[in-house]
This record gives structure tokens, sequence and C-alpha cells, in this order.
């Protein structure tokens, strides 16, 4: 009886690390199609990636609150810098199945030209996802800037209000 109950629990561990693995890629694949819709330009299907109350904390400190501001925010970007980008790239995503949250940490680059040359802004960032109605969606981000080169956008630091 001993035995079974110990096959028993490793088969139930064995399964629930697959889930979790399953989840993980899932996140990552999700990430992947965002990565691809910031990268065109694409603000109206990112607001697809976003809980509704959405926020986020730039590398600037400038904040969003919700879908709507986060989309104005982004064709704010693109639209005065046009060849902006920026790249999320998960280090390490740690999910709990049982409250449907996953957390991500990674690094992030952001690039674009301005009038005094090209911006190369860089460091690491940190997601909180939430699995609604069997989808990953993105309810917070905080991206620090550990590095800027390039332009006279890097030689002034965001005041903090």
């Amino acid at each position: 009886m001993r035995l079974k109950i110990i096959i028993c629990g490793i088969v139930f561990i064995a399964c629930a690390r697959d889930s979790i693995h399953e989840e993980q890629k899932q996140i990552r694949s999700i990430r992947q199609s965002f990565n691809r819709s910031i990268a065109i330009h694409d603000s109206t299907h990112l607001s697809d990636f976003f809980t509704q109350d959405y926020t986020v904390i730039s590398s600037r400190s400038h904040e969003a609150h919700g879908i709507p501001e986060e989309i104005q925010m982004l064709a704010n970007e693109y639209r005065t810098k046009p060849d902006v980008n920026y790249i999320r790239t998960p280090d390490q995503i740690d999910v709990n199945p049982e409250w449907n949250m996953a957390a991500e940490s990674g690094h992030w680059v952001g690039t674009w030209s301005d009038s005094t040359g090209k911006v190369i802004i860089s460091g690491s960032y940190y997601a909180k996802w939430h699995k609604l109605n069997g989808k990953w969606k993105i309810r917070s981000e905080v991206f620090t800037p550990l590095h800027c080169e390039g332009s006279k956008y890097c030689e002034q630091a965001p005041e903090l209000k």
C-alpha cells in the first residue's frame, strides 16, 4: 500500500511539472507574438495581450493604467519614433497553476533614432501574468533601465514626481 502511495505521488509530481512546463511554453510563445506586434507597430493587436486593468511603469517611470492609456502611449511612441522597437526576452517564468498566475522576469532592449543618433536602451523587466478564460494575459510590467547609449536622450535621467 505504501508503495502505491509513493508511486501515485511521483506520478502526480511529474504531471504537475509537465503542466507547469506547458504553461511556461505558452507564455514564452505569447511573448514572442507580443514582440512581433511591437516590431510592426500594431498597437491595435497589442490590446489582446493585456488584462483590462493592465498597468505599466516604463523605463522613464511613466505610468499607464488600463489598455486605452497603454495603447495611446505606444501610439505616441510609434508616431514620434518611426523606427522604435522594444524586445522583451524572458529569462525566467514561474507559474502558480492553482491561482492562474505567473511571474516573468527578463531583459529588454529598446532602439530608435533621434536627431542626435541611434538610441539603445536596455535593462531588466518584470511581468505579472493572469490566466483568464483559458488565456494568459499580462496584468502588469515594470521596466528598469540599466544601460543607455547613442544619443543625448541618454544624458538626462527621468525626473521622479
